[in-house]
Order: structure tokens, then C-alpha cells, then sequence
């Protein structure tokens, strides 16, 4: 019998490639989702809601309470069993993984839009809402309001993100502009006016130093020195809303931004030109959120209330990954903890 010689090389080659794809995640995967296509309040249709783990199989799995609300969701990094969601009905937080849950915030403090646990200081927990910024210094068990800066009118706070690098500096995206504040929300200043609600905002996950923001009709910006100074970044269409930014923790080049009007965004050269990659979406294209995973820069799309769209090519072409009837609202990949 003949005997197959492989060359060398190859046979090296396929063992890379082998153990490339059966390493196993660095970042465990989670999304805010609300399946309920076709649900309105009183029907019979079971429809569940809240927050997805993806499983080794690469599915989601809902677990937590069923909560369609849940638009963003912040894990406390020395244990990821405590974590904190927004929803409609206020601040909550859990210290079981979800087991059980507590509504953090009272009466005055509901419908916030995006909660952050500071990485410097992990009992501190910082909460975009609709009357502006509150913060809790004990792990949720306190609010206070942190509005000294922030306008009479137009602190309606969408997004909030404390800089991973720099203790006391945090960004918000408010209804009339970009706010920041260099000693933990004592004071805000505003480092630029839009007409319209910031929907996002992103520090590199490669630069510190560089941050993007979109917005409702005033484009996409980027800032080059930690947020004190933007530029508005050409190629990005500005008529229409903006709804988030994500970064290629694989790639510093590649850039991509959601959109129910323009579909997927992307860039691979860093934001300098932007290009529509909606080619195997539905007609409709109208993506809530994307999101890249940090381990293999898969480009993840949400279109509204129809399915959850993957690529692995970055947008040249998709393919329908489930989650039928679903919107996303936020995707979030977490470090893994050793175990």
C-alpha cells in the first residue's frame, strides 16, 4: 500500500488552523434581547426577554427573568455573578448570576438607558436616565444625582462609559451633546453640542485614548485625546440615526456602526472611509445593534424584530444565525474568570 506523504509545511499549516478553531473563547458572549415579535401587552403568546449567554454550542440562552426591557447590562469585574441591568422599571441587580433579582432605584430614577460599573472603583455604578446621570457609591443601594454641569434642559442621558484607563473620567451622551467629567461626576462640562440625542459612545479597545460616539442626526464623531476634543468623521451619513458603534478587538482598523436607515457601516482603515455592507440582510435592512466578537472579529447584526445576522468575512456576506422575531438591544463580551 502507497503510503500519503503530506509536506511539512502543510501538514504545520493544518495544525495551525486545527487549533485555531478548536481554541476554546477567551470572552464568554451576552446579548439584551427582546423576542416578541407580534406580542402586545395581554396577549397569550409566550415570548421571552432579557438576557442570553451563548452556550458551547454557540446558541443563546435566555436566563435571568423575563424582562423584554433590558437595553444594557454591566458585570462587577472581581465577581461576574453580580452584575447590574437597565430596564424600564429602574436600575436591578443580582449577586447570584441572575438566580434572584432586586430593583435598585425608587420612583423618581425609572427607564434608564445605559448602566456602567466603574472598573476602578467596582461598588461605584453609573446610570444614564432620562432626568440625567445618577450614581451609587455602595453597589446600588444608593442614588445620588450627579447633574452639576449638566444643562436645566437637555440632560436626557442615552449612553454612559467610564474610561478604562483613566480613574474619575466618565462620558455621557446627553440630548443636546457629548458631557464629560473628570472627577467621578462631581462636575460635567460639555466638549460638544449636537441638535439631537448621542446614542453611543466607545473607547478603543486598542487606544485608551480614542473614542467614537454616534448620534441621532448629527453623524458619528471621534476623539483622539480621551474625549476633551472631537472631530466629525466624514463618510458617515448624518441624516438619519445612528444607533451604535463597535470596535474589532481583533483588527484596529475595522469599524462597524448599526443603523435602521443605512443597515450595517463598516470601516477597515481605521474610520477613514465607510462602506455599506448589507448584501444577504433582509430588504429591510434596519439593524438595531452590531456588535464584533473579540475573539474571531465575527460581525454580529440585529434587524429589527426579524433574526440575528452573522459574518465572519466582515460584512461581505451574512447568514441568518436565529433568534427569529428578536431586536438586540446591546451585545456585551466578557473575560472569561478562570475557574
Amino acid at each position: 500500500m502507497t503510503k500519503l506523504k503530506i509536506p511539512l509545511i502543510l501538514l504545520s499549516l493544518l495544525t495551525a488552523a486545527t487549533s485555531c478553531v478548536s481554541s476554546p473563547p477567551k470572552h464568554d458572549a451576552y446579548i439584551c434581547a427582546a423576542v416578541n415579535k407580534s406580542y402586545v401587552i395581554g396577549s397569550k403568546i409566550v415570548t421571552t426577554g432579557g438576557l442570553r449567554l451563548r452556550d458551547d454550542a454557540g446558541e443563546w440562552q435566555h436566563f435571568g427573568i423575563n424582562d423584554h426591557s433590558i437595553g444594557a447590562v454591566s458585570f462587577d469585574p472581581r465577581d461576574h455573578n453580580v452584575f447590574y441591568t437597565a430596564a424600564l422599571n429602574g436600575a436591578l441587580r443580582t449577586l447570584d448570576g441572575g438566580k434572584s433579582w432586586r430593583i435598585m432605584t425608587s420612583w423618581d430614577i425609572t427607564e434608564p438607558k445605559d448602566i456602567c460599573v466603574d472598573p476602578h472603583s467596582p461598588d461605584t455604578v453609573y446610570l444614564a436616565h432620562p432626568g440625567g446621570v445618577a450614581v451609587s457609591p455602595d453597589q446600588g443601594m444608593t442614588w445620588l444625582r450627579k447633574e452639576n454641569g449638566l444643562p436645566d434642559r437637555g440632560k436626557y442621558t442615552q449612553t454612559i462609559e467610564v474610561d478604562r484607563a483613566h480613574p474619575g473620567r466618565v462620558l455621557a451622551g446627553c440630548e443636546i451633546g457629548f458631557y464629560l467629567t473628570e472627577d467621578s461626576a462631581e462636575s460635567w462640562r460639555q466638549v460638544l453640542a449636537t441638535d439631537e440625542t448621542v446614542d453611543d459612545i466607545q473607547q478603543s479597545p486598542h487606544d485608551p485614548n480614542l473614542w467614537i460616539a454616534v448620534t441621532q442626526s448629527a453623524g458619528a464623531w471621534i476623539s483622539h485625546d480621551g474625549g476633551k476634543t472631537w472631530e466629525n468623521i466624514a463618510g458617515v451619513p448624518s441624516a438619519n440615526a445612528l444607533y451604535n458603534i463597535a470596535f474589532d478587538a481583533t483588527n484596529p482598523q475595522r469599524l462597524a456602526i448599526g443603523s435602521y436607515t443605512y443597515g450595517v457601516l463598516t470601516s477597515e482603515d481605521g474610520g477613514d472611509t465607510w462602506t455599506e455592507r448589507n448584501a444577504g440582510l433582509p430588504e429591510l435592512h434596519h439593524v438595531w445593534r452590531v456588535g464584533i466578537d473579540p475573539d474571531t472579529g465575527r460581525l454580529y447584526a440585529s434587524v429589527y424584530q426579524t433574526a440575528l445576522f452573522i459574518s465572519d468575512n466582515f460584512g461581505q456576506t451574512w447568514q441568518n444565525a436565529g433568534l427569529e422575531g428578536s431586536a438586540i438591544n446591546s451585545f456585551v463580551f466578557l473575560p472569561k474568570t478562570q475557574k
